[in-house]
Parts: C-alpha cells; structure tokens; sequence
C-alpha cells in the first residue's frame, strides 16, 4: 500500500545537532545522495572526511569555507532569488568547515573516487532558461558534466516564477537503459518567497506544490504544499510538477546521483504527458526570466 507524503519531509523533521536538516546514508531507504542544511550567524561548522564528494552552496550570504589546508571565499547572494552563486566542489575524503552568516546547503554523494576540488565562480555558472510560457524556469547548472568534474554528484537548482510550473512533464530516472535512462535518486530543497517586487503582508505563506507517482521500479506518492525548507526524496517513480502558486516564487536545489557507470540526468517523460514538450516549440519562454541579482528594496 503506499503511504502519502511518506517520502516528504516538512522543514523541522530533519534536525540534527547544528544542522537544520540532514539527510544521508543513515536516512532509511537512501543510498547515494545527501544534503545538509544549515542557518549560521558568524560563526562555523564542519563535515569529516568521508567516501563523499560534496558541494557547498550558499543559498543567502557568504561563506568562507577551510578545506585541504586552504581557505576558499564565496560570494553568494540575498537570497536563492538572485541568480547563481559561487560555489565550491570538495573531492571525497576530504573534511571542510564553512564560517559566516546566512544559509548554506552541503550536497553530497558516495564515492570512493577522488576528484580535485575546484571553485566555481558565479560568473561561470551555466544559466539556462528551459520550456516555454507557463513552464518555463531557469537553471543554474552549479554542479553539471561541463561544470565540474566530479565522480558522481549532479547538483542543479531551479527558480520557478510565480504561476509557473516546473518539472514538467512528469519524469522518471529510476531504471538503467544505456543511452536513455539512468538510474538517479533525487533530493529536492525547496524555498518559497512573494512573487518577485512585490511586498507582502507580515505572515505571508509563501508555498508552492510538488507530486511524486508511482512508476513499474516502486510505489510512491507525494502531494504536498512545499515551503522553504521542505525536502522531499525521489527514490524511483515519476516526478513533476513543482507548481509556484501565483502569489510566489518557487526555488527548489536538486541533488543527484545514482550506481551506474555514466554521470548523466537521462529520463523518460511520462508517456501520457510527453506530448506536451512539443507545444513549447509554438510559445515564447517566460519574459520575466532570467532572475538576477536586484537592487537594494526591490523586493
């Protein structure tokens, strides 16, 4: 029988020590992926060496991150609504500490194979604005073949403007067909903020949506209000979509990875929905995107 939402994790049910969420290898039913998030006030935390690549992600402020005997600064931004920040990807067996103030996410996967580490500037982080009218959003390959050489991790992050939808149609990676699927557990952290130059009242609750179904590899289903904060996990099953109400804009990270040989996000739509990509071949991409940084009041 499945369970609803047993795979969603609203922010709080995560804690762990001085991490505001963590999920990893001792998360029943996960493998290869992991997540950790934190909210800091000028000061640090760390994570020991261990079989796991990772990459630090600002998601407001700035870091400064010790690791491999070096200190790397990152420049990140207000919020996860202002394009792409600096970030830095640590090889396996390899500990770190981050210091500053704000939010940062630490993806991870398991691998024993050692990368060099590498600092990726803003600047340099693909920008891609994907689908057309109401499914367009814009993704900041931070941690992508092209990106980074990494052994396993795939690390994206998307933003949603208000009414839009996003992963869609719905997809699936949970089996291995060379040259069409690969086999990739997902994590999804989402956040959710008034639509953008808008100024909402005290207590706005900025949500989005997300749904997860089953598919022939497991049975899944998740059909939640995501706020920030919110994780939810992709064992197997088809995804999408991840639906910004139209009061609000919706972020979400996703991190990946799989057992298979290849490091490639390849999936299969739905095939009662994949006919809907075509229709974007006839409509204009989302003239609001892409988000950038704003000026200081602007939201």
């Amino acid at each position: 029988m499945t369970v609803l939402n047993e795979w969603f994790f609203p922010r709080g049910t995560l804690t762990s020590d001085r991490w505001e969420c963590v999920i990893d290898g001792n998360t029943p039913g996960w493998t290869y992926t992991g997540i950790h998030v934190a909210a800091m006030d000028d000061d640090t935390i760390g994570l020991p060496a261990a079989e796991l690549e990772r990459i630090v992600v600002p998601l407001a402020g700035s870091f400064e991150i010790a690791h491999e005997g070096t200190t790397t600064v990152l420049n990140g931004r207000d919020s996860v609504f202002d394009g792409p920040s600096d970030v830095l990807y640590v090889g396996a067996e390899e500990s770190l500490t981050v210091g500053g103030s704000g939010r940062v996410a630490i993806a991870e996967a398991r691998t024993s194979i050692r990368k060099p580490s590498k600092y990726i500037a803003k600047s340099d982080v693909p920008v891609e604005v994907r689908g057309a009218g109401r499914a367009t959003r814009q993704i900041h390959n931070l941690g992508w073949p092209g990106t980074v050489d990494a052994a396993a991790l795939l690390v994206c992050e998307a933003i949603t403007p208000a009414g839009n939808w996003s992963s869609y149609p719905g997809h699936k990676h949970d089996e291995l067909l060379p040259g069409s699927e690969t086999l990739l557990e997902e994590i999804y952290y989402f956040e959710a903020a008034p639509v953008r130059g808008t100024t909402a009242p005290a207590g706005a609750d900025a949500f989005g949506s997300f749904a997860t179904y089953s598919s022939a590899a497991g049975e899944i289903e998740t059909r939640a209000l995501v706020r920030t904060g919110d994780i939810a996990l992709v064992p197997y099953g088809y995804h999408g979509p991840a639906a910004a109400a139209p009061e609000y804009d919706l972020y979400y990270l996703n991190v990946m990875a799989g057992p298979g040989p290849d490091r490639a996000w390849m999936f299969t739509d739905d095939p009662r929905q994949a006919w809907i990509r075509s229709r974007w071949e006839s409509l204009e991409p989302d003239p609001r995107l892409p988000y950038t940084a704003q000026t200081e009041g602007n939201r």
